[in-house]
This record gives C-alpha cells, structure tokens and sequence, in this order.
C-alpha cells in the first residue's frame, strides 16, 4: 500500500488479502495489542446503505458469537470516517477455491479431512443457533498446516427468526453452491448448508461443480430439478458407498438430507474409520495369504526333497546306497590246548615214509657199491 492507514487509531492496514462483491479483506496489525488481524472493510457504495451496513453488522454479531476452532474469530466491529469494517482472526494461507483451481481435485482422504473440518463449525453454527446460508469454498480458509476455518456469515440466519412458510424474491447466497430452497426463495435450514457442503465435497472429488451453466437463472433450475451427475463418473476411485453418501446430501428435498453439518460430520467420520478398517483388513489378508503361499511352498519343497534319492556321500556308492565298510583283522585269541591235528597226522605220515626208503637206500648201496 502506497501510504499508511489506521482505522479507528488502531488498526494498521499492510496488504490486500482477498475482495469481494461487498467487501475488501486487508492483513492488518493491532497496534494497540501488537499483533496480526484480518480486516474486512465494506465496499464504499454498500457503506452508504443501511440495509447493507445493518447485514454487515449482524455478520460481526453472528460470528463473535461463535468460538469454535474450526470458525474465524471475529475481534471488533467499527465504523471509520464511513467505512464499516469487521477486525478478524488472520489466517495464514488461502480458501478452498484457490487451492481447487490450482489443484484440481483433492485425494480423497484430504478432502474428507477438510470437510469434517468443515462441518465441525458449520455444525457449531447450527447449534447456536444459526444457518450461514453462503457455504462455498471462497469462505472456507485453509492454513499451511491444513486446518479449516469458517468465516463470512454476512448472510446468515438466526433460526429462530426464519418461519417456515416465508419467501423471498431475493435470492441469497452462490448459484454454484446454494441449495434447492434457496434457488427458489424458500426458506433456508441447516439442511441447506448441508446441501452447500455436499457440493463442495463433490467439487474437491471431482475437480468439477455438480452443475454448470451460463446464467444464474439456469444454474437456479438445476439445483432445483436435475439431478447431479455420477460423481464416480469422473472420479471411479469414490466407492458406491461414498457416492451415495454425496447424492444424498445433495437430495431436492431437504428432509432427504442430513438433517444438521454434525450428522453430516459424523457419517463422514464413521466412514473414514470404516474405510481405514477395511484397508487394514485387506493388507492383513493380503499378508496372511502370502505367508501361507510361502509354508506352502516350504512345505512342497520339504515333501519332494524327502521323496527324491539322496545326495552320495563320501561313505556312498555312485548308486546312493551305502557303501561296503572295509572288513578289520583281528588276531585270533590262541587256545593252548587246540591242536591242529591235521597237521600232526600229516607229518607223522611223512616221517613214516622217509623212515621206510632207509632199508631201501643201504640196499642200493651194498648192491653197487660191493
């Protein structure tokens, strides 16, 4: 900013943040309490009306009501040489919208992350009491550390002053965003930013609205008679259960809804848990049935090497079976009294034979020699 403004002698303004049809948001500092604010300044053509300047101060009123995490806190709300403003909580980081026209669609467990978020404080909102009526991503801010804050409720209704059978030629709220009963001036519900809520988790999903037309009138005539596409049509990795969950909120009937942000939130939750559940059991499966391929497959492997020949070992023969051990001598023990009588008789018979060629050979002797 070229030169320096302080609102109400306390309100430093440092950079344009954001703007809108009816206001600017500025980062600003609290001089008084030395820290960062948010500003929300009105546009100088609606500060002039009071019916605009009344709705901007029942904003500041509504939301200062509020203290829930998941809701902007609103600080102050003055009035400075005509310009109305409302001093926020800062929030780091950006809305929704920009980060889906960067990004595209979100993976499905940031965006059901960011939408609990979401209907935690919308939620908080209906149970004081109140019904936003402008849900849509512009007004969803996200931080670095992907915490949701809720703000703008510039439009928002009090319960107790809405009657059933009210109507109004104006119409309030997004065209892309509002619900059904909103496109036709009824009477909106918490119902209605359920609606709202669903369409924007079909956005994250698909990195598309539900509905997409030229004009404003026919983008009314589609939230109140056509039905949304398939959202798995453009995104098949949403599960049929999460897509009914999406068609639901996004029923023409209110009573078809969810009926509060909470009961949205918790049905997303308990499917998220579900979701979780069945991953764990499906890795526990998968795990189970590789390891009983693998005692299988030990077990195969165990029966064919019992079944095949063995391997010849040292003391083996070629043909696997076991070789002959080399016999051991061992002297034999001599008894004493054995005698070999064999021998005995054999010699005793030759002794008798050379004993009976004596006469013969002095026979011989005589014969020649005399």
């Amino acid at each position: 900013m070229s030169e320096t403004i302080i609102l109400n002698k306390r309100y430093q303004l440092e950079q344009r943040l954001d703007s809108g049809g009816m206001a600017v948001v500025y980062r600003a500092r609290d001089l008084m309490l030395e820290r960062k604010i948010a500003i929300k300044i009105m546009r100088e053509n609606f500060s002039a009306d009071p019916d605009f300047r009344e709705r901007f101060h029942q904003e500041a009123r509504a939301a200062a009501n509020l203290s829930h995490p998941n809701i902007v806190t609103v600080h102050d709300f003055g009035l400075d040489q005509g310009r109305v403003f409302i001093v926020l909580e800062y929030i780091p980081g950006t809305n929704l919208k920009k980060i889906l026209q960067r990004r595209g669609q979100l993976a499905q467990d940031e965006a059901l992350s960011l939408m609990v978020q979401a209907c935690a404080g919308v939620g908080y909102a209906h149970r004081a009491g109140l019904v936003h009526c402008d849900i849509k991503p512009h007004n969803l801010l996200i931080t670095p550390d992907r915490r949701l804050k809720v703000t703008d409720f510039g439009i928002a209704r009090a319960l107790a002053s809405i009657l059933p059978e009210e109507k109004s030629d104006v119409v309030w709220g997004s065209p892309q965003y509002f619900s059904p009963e909103q496109a036709a001036g009824d009477a909106p519900s918490p119902a209605s930013d359920v609606y709202s809520l669903g369409v924007i988790l079909y956005e994250m999903l698909t990195g598309r609205l539900p509905f997409v037309a030229e004009s404003t009138s026919e983008l009314a005539r589609l939230h109140r008679e056509s039905l949304p596409p398939s959202p798995r049509v453009f995104n098949p990795e949403i599960s049929l259960t999460l897509e009914q969950i999406i068609i639901k909120v996004l029923s023409k009937e209110p009573a078809a809804r969810y009926r509060t942000a909470d009961q949205f939130g918790r049905v997303l939750i308990l499917y998220r848990e579900q979701s979780s559940q069945d991953k764990s059991s499906a890795y526990l499966t998968t795990t189970s049935l590789a390891a009983q391929s693998a005692s299988s497959t030990s077990e195969v492997a165990q029966k064919q090497t019992e079944a095949a020949p063995q391997v010849a070992s040292s003391t083996d023969n070629f043909f696997g079976t076991p070789a002959q051990k080399p016999a051991v001598y061992t002297p034999r023990k001599e008894d004493p009294l054995d005698f070999d009588w064999v021998s005995i008789g054999l010699g005793l018979l030759a002794l008798l034979a050379i004993g009976g060629l004596v006469p013969l050979y002095l026979w011989a002797y005589f014969l020649y020699f005399q």
